[in-house]
């Protein structure tokens, strides 16, 4: 017998047959999410480069996003496939697969560090196109040799720290500049905003079993347009619509010829790709917490593959899984959210209807399901911590708040076209420590989070160890690069002053702690007598 259309299964020894239901109404709520969030970020993207740079939007929407949507469209049918795995193997029907798309931080970086540049430097449509896939193809190879570390990563590190610096991000960045744009276009957004928190955080239902995300975009979108009738939001579209059209997905081989123009490139692409590795061992730890147990190296090689293969189509924007795996759990989604939205971001792309709704949804529509899952993860990580472990999560809010405030900065001395050395003295010294503090900030989170943990529980000699590899990352700009691009470097005469103190106050944070411990023969942590 042929299993359904929302079940599949194979024959236990037993002789009762195993049937995995990977289409279910919680598939509803988690493909709108889903598909939401990565068409939030082809909104930005597209804004970005078009609004900003003032790219042709004929390259824009009929070349790079449709390049960037089919890497979407093979990393979540891959990751649908490993959920089909993973239910066979443990015999479970509450799999949930694991969801993934455009990357956000490097959305940004890449927009502004490699696209924009290359265009304002050579006014050439296929040499930008050339360049900046060339620079996602390098690091989707990257990712892929990558991958077959990342076990070894993902199990020296204690969940912990992983889980923390999640949460710093979900909050300090993605919540924020979430809410950051609903504020500012208020009508729809709040709409929005507010059915989604009712329904997938309070729990509520809505009339006629309405799925959230359905009503959330609908009646959002609803009051913004009744908001314009009266006069009260004055949004302007993006571009205007360019209509239904077929572009044939075919490999193109522009990104082989702008390898020589990428070179420059690559100190500020590659350790975006390396920060989407370790977003990946976190994003593996935060689904094996929530009963998903997927093998981290196939995560991170579908991670990967799925951005090389985005480079081939003329793609712009690395793939990564997202962080919102337990919230599409707890959502009671499957697998059918996953194959729905690969579907409907790759095709769509292709057919011009992602660039329709581009340009024409409002984006403060589009980001309450951000909201909501900022909120979940951080949930998961204090859910998920011993209490006397709760100081690891605090402290690693630090280095992402500092990603945030610098993100300010820049714009605000962009917009008055003033340079950091322009500023007054003491500005200065406060934009270069805010800088050291942010650049790398999730590897630096997580360093920061394990040497709380280890303190609390006298691990002294693993102190010592991470002391020295933080010592390491800070001399090749891994964590605390002194350049504003946060670029990587070898170590050298010419490096800033505040490299080498920073690297050596690791190193005598690390002998310091190490010493207290070994001579205070006190076995009471301070937490336990609390």
């Amino acid at each position: 017998m042929m299993p359904s259309t929302s079940q599949a299964g194979t024959d236990s020894p037993s002789g009762f047959r195993f049937r995995y239901r990977w289409l279910t109404p919680g598939d509803v709520n988690g493909f709108f999410a889903l598909t939401i969030d990565n068409l939030a970020l082809l909104a930005g993207m597209s804004a970005i480069l078009i609004g900003i740079f003032h790219l042709p939007v004929s390259l824009v929407i009929g070349r790079m996003l449709p390049g960037s949507a089919l890497g979407v469209l093979v990393g979540d049918l891959a990751y649908s496939a490993l959920a089909f795995r993973l239910a066979r193997r443990e015999r479970s029907s509450e799999v949930c697969a694991m969801p993934l798309g455009i990357d956000t931080p490097s959305m940004f970086g890449l927009c502004f560090g490699v696209i924009g540049p290359i265009w304002l430097l050579t006014n050439d449509a296929d040499r930008t196109l050339a360049i900046s896939s060339a620079v996602i193809a390098v690091m989707g190879v990257v990712k892929v040799v990558a991958a077959f570390f990342g076990e070894i990563v993902r199990r020296s590190l204690p969940r912990t720290a992983m889980l923390s610096a999640l949460s710093a991000v979900a909050i300090a960045l993605i919540s924020f500049f979430s809410m950051q744009k609903i504020i500012a276009e208020p009508v729809g957004g709040m709409v929005a905003l507010g059915i989604v928190l009712s329904t997938l955080i309070g729990g509520r239902r809505l009339p006629f079993r309405t799925p959230a995300m359905v009503a959330a975009v609908a009646l959002g979108t609803a009051s913004w347009a009744l908001a314009q009738m009266l006069g009260t939001s004055t949004r302007t579209p993006l571009y205007s619509e360019t209509g239904l059209h077929w572009l044939l997905p075919a490999p193109t081989f522009l990104w082989f010829d702008g390898l020589a123009g990428a070179l420059p490139y690559l100190p500020l692409a590659i350790p975006f790709a390396l920060a989407t590795l370790i977003g990946g061992i976190d994003n593996t730890e935060s689904a094996a917490a929530a009963g998903d147990k997927y093998a981290t190296r196939d995560i991170l090689l579908v991670e990967g593959a799925a951005t090389f293969v985005a480079a081939m189509f003329g793609g712009v924007m690395q793939n990564t899984p997202y962080i919102g795996h337990p919230a599409y759990k707890r959502m009671g989604c499957h697998a059918g959210y996953t194959v729905a939205t690969a579907l409907f971001i790759g095709l769509g792309a292709f057919v011009g209807v992602v660039g329709l709704l581009l340009s024409w949804l409002p984006e403060s529509v589009l980001v309450p399901i951000l909201v909501f899952v900022g909120l979940e993860l951080s949930t998961q990580a204090f859910r998920e911590t011993d209490r006397e472990h709760l100081a690891a999560i605090a402290i690693a809010f630090i280095p992402a708040i500092a990603q945030l405030v610098l993100l300010h900065w820049k714009s605000l001395l962009d917009a008055l076209h003033v340079s950091a050395e322009g500023l007054p003295p003491a500005q200065q010294t406060s934009y270069r420590a805010l800088t050291l503090l942010a650049n790398g900030f999730i590897l630096t989170s997580m360093l920061w989070s394990t040497l709380v943990i280890d303190i609390i529980d006298r691990r002294r000699n693993r102190i010592l160890v991470v002391s020295l590899l933080a010592a390491a990352l800070t001399l090749i700009g891994g964590i605390h690069s002194p350049y504003a691009d946060g670029r990587l470097f070898f170590p050298e005469a010419t490096l800033p002053r505040s490299t080498y103190l920073l690297a050596s106050g690791y190193v005598l944070f690390g002998a310091v702690t190490w010493a207290i411990d070994r001579f205070d023969r006190s076995s009471i942590r301070p937490s336990a007598s609390r």
